[in-house]
């Protein structure tokens, strides 16, 4: 590996620099959010759920923050690289149907479980102790494999521009993430998500407009088309039409698509940091925002990876583009190599920011999500079912704390035994596939059988590992290691498997022995009851305060139920969600790429040149959905803190919310 392009000491300036930079920063938000508004970070509903207020335009951003993990950037430029124009496609589209679908849960959710924190707590409810065990497996699963993903990709890319210790930067990323999430909970993740989707489009279209329109290198598609051709002429891609980059005739492009599509059904349909923001947001806009939030996100990969991925294809052989090995492809490193040729330092450092705040955004989701699997699916259920708000406060940031340890002991341990981002994004779906049916009928179907369900993960499970194991045995000589264990077909095999047999088994034995089960156990999840503050003291004032403060919630809780759970409408857009959510499925992953992929068809430089301009037109359109239009929505609250501000700066009035109490 050449000498990095940055200084030792640059990566540390971001890891630990921009992390306090933006640990203090949310620490200030939070403040000003605990003093100017009706939201409090030390309630531990506001904690974890955020009071479950929060506008589709903020759901929307966080998502897309979530969802852009160091393998959304760094990932799908390799397999631009690799494929050529076919693997950004089969990332981009791979990777949101599943966010668009999961649209559908979510309406699910707020029709059959308002109230609920954790997925893990339905399965509980309605299905008991040892299924909930079982998919608690699966779910921690997801978080570590997820959180393990961000560790190494965003690793590996510090230590490759500024030769920073690779086990320094799994300690010290999720470092500064825990503060702030500490501190401030949920609507602090959800505002840093939207500080960082802020900053990350802006680099991602200046990355776009340098490649596309000013670089001397590159400088216009028509001179990439060229470039691209010259590259296919001078190193053919095996299954490729004509061996070109710019076809969507791609075998390992199209082997690749449909890994990514079943190995991203497992890490959302069982990460809870879906179901987080799907149980944070507004009961009336949650479709709304999960269906923003994934065609949004849609552009990220996409656009990023037809500039940087192919931009690394178009100057290889270039003076400053260093000459990548396979292990340096499968890390993801081809955009770091492709930033650091067209803008040297400059462009180098801008990648740095730009992987960082991916991965801390995303980092922040994973955090305060497991912490709200231990505290309310272990510690409440098994440990303190009586727990109090300021144990389960406790155990919630304790928890925050201790996986930030345990994501750099995953990384530390991934990145030893010699596995990288690439090989663990396409290894996902073998272990974690065969939950993702299970999981989605037990929150929108009734006759759901448990037992069935239950055996179709655990079977789905093993049937994935053993397809992987014999695969890579048979296609390599009795060979399993590393290397050959990730090749396309091994992979393939593994993640069919998992996911059909863990659909078929849970699907085939509910129609055959169908459950009839009854929602309303799960619509009773934490609802909130009136009858725990009618009790007498002798400080009839305490007795005053105490039913006070409680009616107030639950006049409040009421109010959710009358106006935004309405079984009507949420059924209506449950519906909407399935027509919006499958509609787009359909045109993402087979009304546009399989014809291009069954005509052979090669770009001429002006279908290549709309194909760019489709994918800035569509990033510029997403910058709006989730920078501008949160303002936007959310200008009345901007508006209430500003003026708590100047009360207390420039007047002699306290700027301070006060509750508005109602009275007996």
């Amino acid at each position: 590996m050449s000498e990095s392009i940055l200084p030792q000491g640059a990566g540390y300036g971001v890891v630990v620099g921009i992390g306090l930079f933006f640990s203090a920063f949310m620490i200030g938000i939070t403040a000003l959010q605990a003093r100017y508004t009706a939201f409090s970070p030390k309630n531990s509903e506001e904690f974890t759920s955020a009071s479950r207020s929060v506008k589709p335009g903020l759901i929307a951003s966080g998502i897309v923050s979530a969802w852009t993990w160091a393998a959304t950037l760094l990932q799908s430029s390799a397999v631009a690289y690799k494929f050529g124009i076919s693997g950004p496609w089969w990332y981009g589209a791979g990777a949101t149907v599943q966010i668009l679908l999961f649209a559908m849960l979510a309406a699910k959710l707020k029709l059959n479980a308002p109230y609920a924190h954790t997925w893990l707590e339905i399965i509980n409810v309605r299905w008991g102790k040892v299924a909930h065990l079982v998919f608690m497996f699966f779910g921690l699963a997801t978080n570590i494999i997820v959180s393990s993903m961000l560790i190494l990709g965003g690793s590996a890319t510090v230590t490759d521009l500024t030769g920073m210790s690779t086990i320094a930067a799994c300690f010290l990323i999720p470092t500064g993430v825990a503060i702030y999430v500490v501190v401030g909970g949920m609507r602090s993740t959800l505002l840093c998500d939207y500080t960082h989707t802020t900053v990350l489009f802006a680099i991602i279209l200046t990355f776009v407009f340098t490649v596309y329109a000013t670089s001397d290198k590159i400088g216009s598609p028509k001179r990439m088309h060229d470039l691209l051709t010259a590259a296919s002429a001078a190193a053919p891609i095996a299954g490729n039409a004509h061996g070109s980059y710019i076809t969507m005739r791609s075998k390992n492009g199209l082997i690749f698509g449909v890994i990514n599509i079943i190995g991203n059904f497992a890490t959302v349909f069982q990460d809870q940091a879906y179901w987080q923001r799907a149980i944070a947001s507004r009961p009336a806009s949650t479709v709304k925002a999960y269906l923003l939030g994934g065609l949004a996100w849609f552009a990220i990969p996409f656009t990023f990876a037809t500039t940087l991925g192919l931009a690394a294809v178009a100057l290889r052989g270039t003076p400053g583009m260093k000459v990548l090995t396979p292990s340096e492809v499968s890390a993801g490193l081809p955009a770091a190599a492709a930033a650091s040729a067209l803008l040297g330092k400059g462009g180098a450092a801008a990648l740095l920011v730009l992987l960082f705040l991916a991965v801390t955004s995303a980092c922040s989701a994973e955090l305060i999500a497991v912490s709200s699997l231990l505290t309310y699916d272990v510690y409440k259920t098994y440990i303190n079912p009586t727990a109090n708000e300021e144990q389960i406060l406790r155990v919630g940031h304790a928890a925050v704390a201790v996986y930030a340890i345990v994501c750099g002991l995953a990384g530390v341990i991934f990145y030893y035994i010699g596995v990288s981002m690439g090989w663990l994004y396409t290894f996902m779906g073998v272990i974690l596939g065969s939950g993702v049916c299970p999981i989605a009928l037990s929150i929108t179907w009734k006759k759901a059988n448990k037992w069935g369900c239950i055996g179709g993960a655990v079977a789905g499970f093993v049937a994935g590992i053993v397809a992987w194991l014999v695969t890579t045995s048979t296609l390599n000589d009795g060979v399993i290691n590393v290397v050959t264990s990730g090749g396309d077909y091994e992979m393939l095999a593994g993640n069919l498997a998992s996911i059909g047999v863990g659909a078929i088994v849970s699907t085939v034995t509910s129609l055959i022995w169908p459950d009839d089960f009854d929602w309303s156990m799960t619509q009773a999840i934490n609802k909130p009851r009136l009858h725990e503050v009618r009790q007498e003291k002798s400080d009839g004032d305490s007795v005053k305060k105490e039913v006070s403060d409680d009616i107030e919630g639950a006049s409040s809780a009421d109010s959710l139920v009358e106006d935004d759970l309405d079984p009507r409408g949420l059924d209506k857009a449950f519906k909407f969600a399935t027509w919006a959510s499958v509609g787009l499925f359909v045109v993402l992953i087979l009304i546009i790429p399989l014809p291009l992929f069954f005509s052979s068809y090669i770009y001429t430089v002006g279908g290549f040149t709309g194909w760019v301009a489709v994918g800035i037109v569509w990033t510029c359109f997403s910058a709006i959905s989730v920078v501008i239009y949160p303002l936007w929505e959310s200008r009345n609250a901007l508006l209430q803190i500003t003026s708590g501000i100047y009360k207390d700066l420039f007047t002699k009035q306290s700027g301070k919310f006060v509750h508005k109490r109602s009275t007996i």
